[in-house]
């Protein structure tokens, strides 16, 4: 006698989602001379809609006044010239250009704009499970992608005394999305 099992496997399901803003949430890491650094954006607004034969786009944005981190001072920081350039530029945006998967596993490609600069960016991640909330369909997304700080012009550093910089290029970007039926 044999025994099989059936791999579920979770796909982005049809139609227009809005993003359940009080449950999603997307943050930023990068190392500095010390460990790492987190913080966050609030609010954020995106869209994910997708068609019958399975394409994608996922849409969103975020004011960049809704930084957050652990200590008031470095906020103001990252809204000056040397980081966000807020009053300049209010506003971080993405927009898909191409969304793949595999099993639960979801690529997306697409333009993020920083500080008045496009530059194409990678996520992967992983899709969850559809369940029902209240007699609405509800799912989540968890991506994560790495991005250049110093390509969107955010240059500032510090050199320590051993001569390495104080803060990392490298930014990590993780977003846990959880959508519900628009």
């Amino acid at each position: 006698m044999s025994t099989s099992t059936v791999e579920k496997r979770n796909t982005l399901p049809t139609g227009d989602w809005s993003l359940d803003s009080v449950h999603s949430q997307v943050g930023f890491e990068v190392d500095y001379h010390v460990g790492t650094f987190r913080g966050s954006f609030s609010p954020v607004t995106a869209r994910l809609e997708v068609a019958d034969d399975g394409s994608a786009r996922l849409t969103g944005s975020a004011p960049v006044t809704g930084v957050r981190v652990q200590d008031e001072n470095l906020n103001a920081h990252l809204l000056s010239p040397e980081f966000f350039d807020a009053e300049r530029t209010p506003e971080i945006t993405f927009e898909s250009s191409e969304v793949t998967q595999s099993g639960d596993e979801i690529e997306v490609r697409g333009e993020l704009t920083i500080k008045g600069t496009s530059l194409p960016v990678r996520a992967r991640g992983t899709v969850g499970e559809q369940a029902e909330y209240g007699e609405r369909p509800y799912f989540g997304l968890k991506l994560e992608a790495q991005v250049d700080r110093t390509q969107y012009g955010m240059n500032w550093n510090n050199p320590l005394p051993n001569g390495k910089p104080a803060l990392a290029n490298d930014v990590t970007i993780n977003a846990e999305l959880f959508w519900t039926r628009s």
